[in-house]
Formats: C-alpha cells, structure tokens, sequence
C-alpha cells in the first residue's frame, strides 16, 4: 500500500517563527502530537509535544528555537512497509510526506498499524472464506 493512500493530506502546519504557546495552543485543539513546520510553502521542520512539553518561557520562543529541523521524510510513492522501516530505525512515531520539497501529508505510526490491520483482516476473510 503507498502512503499517498494512508497519509492525511493538507496536515495542520505552523511556521518557524509562530511561538511555542502558539503550537501548544493549536495542539491541545486539534488533538496532535505533531506539526509540520512550513515556510514559503517548504517543509523546513517538525514539532512534537515532547519538544515543547515542560519549557519555560513559552510565549516568548519561537518553534525555531525547538523544533527539529530537516526531518526524516517521505514521499507520496513510498510504501507503508518504507514508513514502518524508518519509523523503527529513527525510532519516531509520524513522517512528514513530501513533493518535490512541498508538504502534501504526514503519516503517523497510528496510520502504519490501521494499514497494516487492514491487510492481516483482509488475509483473515481469504483464509476462512
């Protein structure tokens, strides 16, 4: 299966220079534990909530003082096993999906098990069937 299939497409994202309240904010709001972090229309970084969990001084730094820049990436034509593989290696739980350097998607590691549970029911309906 290719992650163009899995991936949410058009993610949330912030910039580097929007602050860490700012991300806090819009985290605990649509529910992630990531954020793809964008300028002119590239993907330059991420933002987990392990990055800005405990920091002091919140509404003063910036996403680029924190966020981990050039992430592991992946591309809309790679498959579900190529997330799991560098998901396990980098030990981290989503990839942003790019084109061409542009953001189109993040896949998560929720997204990898739902795929992956998809294909072993579908196995299971052929066994019994």
């Amino acid at each position: 299966m290719l992650i163009s299939n899995l991936m949410t497409c058009q993610p949330t994202t912030l910039s580097p220079k929007d602050t860490l309240q700012t991300a806090a904010a819009v985290m605990k709001s649509g529910g992630f534990r990531r954020l793809p972090i964008v300028e002119d229309g590239r993907l330059v970084g991420i933002l987990t909530d392990r990055d800005i969990r405990h920091r002091e001084h919140m509404d003063s730094r910036t996403i680029a003082e924190v966020m981990t820049a050039n992430p592991k990436t992946m591309t809309p034509g790679m498959s579900v096993e190529d997330a799991a593989r560098l998901m396990i290696k980098h030990r981290i739980d989503g990839l942003p999906v790019v084109n061409d350097g542009a953001l189109v998607g993040i896949v998560t590691s929720t997204d990898v098990m739902k795929a992956f549970l998809r294909v072993e029911a579908g196995v299971q309906a052929i066994e019994e069937g």
